[in-house]
């Protein structure tokens, strides 16, 4: 069985996600070790955790010395959006079999924005297709942290600013999700929502809240958006 194409298609798809990650994952090392931790810690954290945002939010558990109650509730809130990216992939996950749970386990929202907007190509092998993205994926995050940490236990740096490549990368996914819909309810919808929540709700419980705002918009304005 030759994978040549499934796997020059994944890694052709997944170079946003290079850029993005690459130097967040860099800047997620730089500040871990920043705290005096060892470095081992960054490539252990980014294979077996992989969770990005929160991979930041662990570092403070650690120096806060948080008990296992506290990090779990605040690991389940940070990451509950992705409860909705699984639903939503249940049908094109179906007939990955023994795939199926590293899909699971490292679906973030790069890789489901890249799931959602790029068109699937017939001819492809779709379940090696999904795993090649997302372990190119994963491997972007694995390498950016462990050279961070490299680095950062030898040089100094100020990592002030580099957490931003992740929202450019946001920014690059959301355009292409419009030039894929051609439809700006949807975007506008979130736009609403993130704002109501921005004003309503503290900083730390804005995501879930406008999670939910949008899904109930969505619903209410379901009817105009399956006629666009």
């Amino acid at each position: 069985m030759t994978l040549e194409r499934e796997i020059k298609t994944a890694f052709k798809i997944s170079i946003p996600v290079m850029m993005g990650y690459s130097v967040l994952g860099f800047a997620f090392g730089l500040l871990l070790v920043s705290f005096d931790y060892p470095w081992y810690l960054a490539p252990l954290m980014s294979l077996f955790i992989y969770a990005g945002a929160l991979q930041f939010v662990a570092i403070n558990f650690f120096n806060a010395k948080a008990g296992y109650i506290d990090i779990a509730l605040a690991s389940w809130f940070v990451n509950l959006r992705q409860s909705f990216y699984g639903l939503s992939l249940l049908k094109r996950f179906k007939k990955t079999g023994k795939l199926k749970p590293y899909l699971i386990f490292g679906l973030t929202d790069e890789t489901y924005a890249l799931l959602t907007t790029i068109k699937d190509d017939e001819q492809l092998k779709k379940k090696w297709y999904y795993f090649f993205l997302t372990a190119f994926n994963q491997a972007y995050w694995f390498v950016g942290s462990t050279l961070g940490a490299i680095v950062g236990s030898n040089i100094e740096f100020n990592t002030a600013g580099l957490e931003f490549s992740l929202t450019a990368l946001f920014v690059v996914l959301c355009i292409e999700q419009y030039k894929n819909l051609k439809n700006s309810v949807p975007f506008l919808i979130g736009s609403i929502a993130s704002v109501i929540s921005l004003i309503l709700v503290p900083s730390d419980k804005m995501l879930i809240v406008t999670i939910a705002i949008s899904l109930l918009l969505l619903f209410f304005f379901r009817q105009r958006l399956s006629n666009e």
